[in-house]
């Protein structure tokens, strides 16, 4: 069934975009209090470390501008923030649905995705290569 396959491209655009933009809301939280605050009992290295990297990466991501090195450090946290914060604080427990990290597990491997596949179309990068806006 490759009906969508013609918008592929436009599709993956999408993806990157609106995955920055929910992204950099969770920086926003934590370094501006915005949407509900910062979550509580978060620690600094959290609010100002994974805040910081929410934000700009996001940011990044959502423009297209180095959109793979920093889908891929925003890959990493996203690790990061799963066994820290999510496995370790639950027993042990790897399981997303048991640990509440299913959004820090799907965050990873789509970062990890937007890292290898790189910033595509509508994206700051391909206007400065010159690429074609299809």
């Amino acid at each position: 069934m490759g009906f969508l396959r013609p918008h592929a491209e436009r599709i993956y655009a999408l993806l990157r975009i609106v995955t920055g933009l929910m992204f950099m809301q969770h920086g926003l939280q934590k370094l501006f209090g915005l949407f509900g605050g910062v979550p509580p009992g978060a620690p600094p290295f959290v609010v100002y470390g994974a805040g910081t990297i929410e934000f700009l990466g996001g940011a990044l991501v959502a423009l297209g501008l180095f959109a793979g090195p920093a889908a891929f450090i925003a890959s990493g946290t996203m690790a990061f923030a799963f066994f820290l914060g999510h496995v370790a604080s639950h027993g042990g427990n790897v399981i997303p649905l048991v640990n509440q990290g299913e959004l820090a597990a799907l965050y990873c491997f789509v970062f990890l995705y937007i890292a290898a596949r790189g910033s595509g179309i509508w994206s700051v990068d391909a206007a400065r290569r010159g690429t074609p806006r299809t």
